[in-house]
């Protein structure tokens, strides 16, 4: 640079501070442009080399490229915040990255005009995204995982606002809080950090000696939001895939696809079932830790003869392999996936979630297995695992009062929830907690709701043989009750409807633990008192809820036969290992048999057929406590 053209930009210099102090804003910023494309246009015409100007070289980067760049993404930026808000919400992520990389120089140019400086485009991107966000029920969270942080399936509801209806969209009732699934947080929030660690470090120490041969190897687990890997754990095999199917209805459809190394693997399984070697099974998972269906089937017979730790630990393991190979549009969190239970690929995942679900459950972390519930349940909708029936018990567990009422009332299925036996009562248990809040915060309560006693006779009339059943399972001892169940109303434990009374020893089995408690004794004894006076006054009040319960349970086969009892129970029984050897089978049928006339289970966990009544008793028993072992009768050709 010369020395006439140093002088010339030293000049300019000095000017520019006069400018700054003595001129608007506003003609100081045309005052910035007009001297930038000065001094442009005399670098372009000097070849030399000079002192460095007090201009950014960095901001003379981004814009050297298009001097009238900044005018443009400020109309850019204004067309594409008016044509968002006529886009669908699947396409809102996209549109918010566009918004973003627009801006992205606005806001280098607001910085080198000064913070006194008019509006900036960037200013008047930032304002209409939050409000769109705000309608849409959006939150922004940095992603920690593939997974996390995706905008949720929503549902469209019209809201007047004035004399305009305006399309809001409300979260899914089965969205899950991620931050809920750890059962460790919540551990920690009931026993304190303390307790947990010293727990962990003994856990670590079992779980090293689990391992042939030492240690794996140093390597980064993926991070997870169903479990938490540990550290003793192999790689990730990538053995599976996930497949897009099709959108419908609002909601996504999804498989998964084996891989050439699972398939042979899954055909070693198949073989070592067929000849029920145990052995063969674990042999699997030394040259592929990640076989789901030898994972399920250890986590099983680990479970039977006691080894609780390493059968939620094989669970888990399970778990993060299915969850490894999530596509990156399957966003299950959202409650606006499917994965079909049709399909043979995606059973294992429904299988892991509820023994997993179980299993944090009998760990006393009833929050989680809510939020693992609420996973299971939105993921098909025919609910093939019975989550449904679980879903209430977790709530009450974890004091989730109010979301259980909302969840009644926004679910959506074939009957009105409360028309099932579990949430009949414990909808009734529910508000009547409620009603104690609202008494300890000094609140009225709103008189338009029924009251929790109103509920509980409503349930004890429409299914009075819960009552004979709760009784003898809790056990309630009070002379009372033995006066109550000898009432005609309640003498009787069964309704003669197939699908009613095997949902109703399901509820009885899930939730009998709770009528445990001193208040809601009394609430059920005050109520059923109730009932027997009602039914003194008006016998007719007895046929009419009868008629409600054979037009809410119309077939007359067992349409829940494929759900047993014992998946529901907190017993666990323990067996001998040498018991089980003989009896590995698929534990993917875990009662869903095809045949509809077959029961999976009968109270009492089903009867002995006549194929095996010359077979060793010990035997015949250990077997039929196997949740995957079904018989067939003599005409079908012998046992399973």
């Amino acid at each position: 640079m010369s020395a006439r053209l140093l002088k010339r930009v030293l000049k300019e210099q000095q000017q520019q501070q006069q400018r700054l102090q003595q001129l608007p804003r506003e003609e100081e910023e045309d005052e910035d442009e007009e001297e930038e494309e000065q001094l442009n246009g005399n670098r372009s015409e000097s070849s030399g080399s000079g002192p460095p100007s007090s201009i950014n070289p960095f901001h003379l980067l981004c814009d050297e490229d298009d001097p009238e760049q900044g005018d443009d993404s400020e109309v850019v930026d204004e067309t594409l915040t008016l044509n968002i808000t006529k886009q669908e919400p699947s396409l809102m992520e996209s549109n918010v990255d566009m918004l973003v990389t627009s801006s992205h120089k606005s806001k280098k140019k607001k910085k080198k005009r000064g913070k006194g400086g008019s509006l900036s485009s960037a200013d008047n991107v930032e304002k209409p995204l939050d409000m769109i966000l705000e309608t849409l029920s959006l939150e922004v969270e940095g992603k920690s995982s593939s997974h996390a942080g995706v905008p949720g399936k929503a549902k469209a509801t019209n809201v007047k606002i004035g004399d305009k209806l305006v399309k809001q969209y409300v979260p899914s009732i089965l969205r899950v809080d991620p931050k809920y699934l750890n059962a460790e947080n919540e551990l920690r929030r009931i026993f304190g950090s303390k307790v947990v660690k010293s727990f962990e470090k003994n856990s670590q120490a079992g779980s090293s000696r689990q391992i042939r041969g030492g240690r794996y190897g140093s390597h980064s687990h993926r991070k997870t939001v169903l479990v938490t890997p540990s550290d003793h754990w192999p790689r990730w095999d990538s053995s599976l895939s996930m497949e897009f199917l099709e959108t419908k209805d609002g909601y996504h459809y999804f498989r998964y696809v084996h891989l050439p190394s699972y398939d042979q693997a899954q055909k070693a399984f198949e073989a070592a079932q067929a000849i029920h070697d145990l052995n063969s099974i674990a042999n699997i998972l030394l040259h592929h830790p990640y076989h789901l269906d030898s994972l399920i089937t250890m986590a099983e017979y680990l479970k039977f003869v006691g080894e609780h730790q390493m059968s939620a630990d094989a669970t888990a393991k399970s778990l993060y392999a299915l969850e490894c190979a999530w596509h990156p549009m399957f966003t299950p969190l959202q409650g606006n996936c499917q994965l079909k239970f049709s399909h043979e690929t995606n059973k294992p995942l429904f299988t892991s979630l509820f023994t997993h679900m179980r299993n944090m459950d009998r760990r006393g972390c009833h929050r989680s297995a809510l939020e693992v519930c609420k996973l299971l349940l939105s993921l098909d909708s025919d609910d093939p695992m019975g989550a449904i029936f679980c879903i209430d018990y977790l709530s009450l567990r974890a004091e989730e009062y109010a979301w259980l009422e909302q969840f009644s009332e926004d679910y959506k299925s074939d009957n009105s929830l409360w028309l099932y036996p579990n949430f009949s009562y414990s909808l009734a248990i529910s508000r009547f907690y409620l009603e104690q809040q609202d008494f300890s915060r000094d609140n009225h309560a709103d008189s338009s709701n029924a009251t929790s006693n109103d509920l509980m006779k409503q349930a004890l009339m429409l299914h009075p043989s819960i009552l004979k059943k709760l009784v003898a399972k809790a056990p309630l001892k009070d002379r009372v009750w033995i006066d109550i169940v000898k009432h005609s109303f309640f003498r009787s434990d069964q309704t003669g409807i197939p699908s009613l009374d095997h949902l109703i020893n399901i509820y009885v089995e899930r939730n009998y633990i709770i009528w445990r408690l001193p208040e809601l004794q009394k609430l059920l004894k005050d109520a059923a008192k109730l009932v027997i006076e009602t039914m003194e006054t008006n016998e007719s009040d007895a046929n009419d809820w009868a008629c409600v319960r054979k037009e809410a349970f119309p077939s007359e086969k067992n349409e829940y036969g494929h759900l047993m009892v014992s998946d529901f129970s907190d017993s666990v029984p323990s067996i001998p290992p040498e018991n089980l050897q003989n009896f590995i089978g698929d534990p993917r049928m875990r009662g869903l048999a095809q045949d509809e006339d077959q029961v999976a289970n009968q109270p009492g966990n089903g009867h002995a057929p006549r194929d095996v009544a010359n077979r060793n008793a010990l035997a015949v028993l250990f077997e039929s406590m196997l949740p995957w072992v079904h018989y067939r009768d003599e005409d079908d050709g012998g046992a399973d």
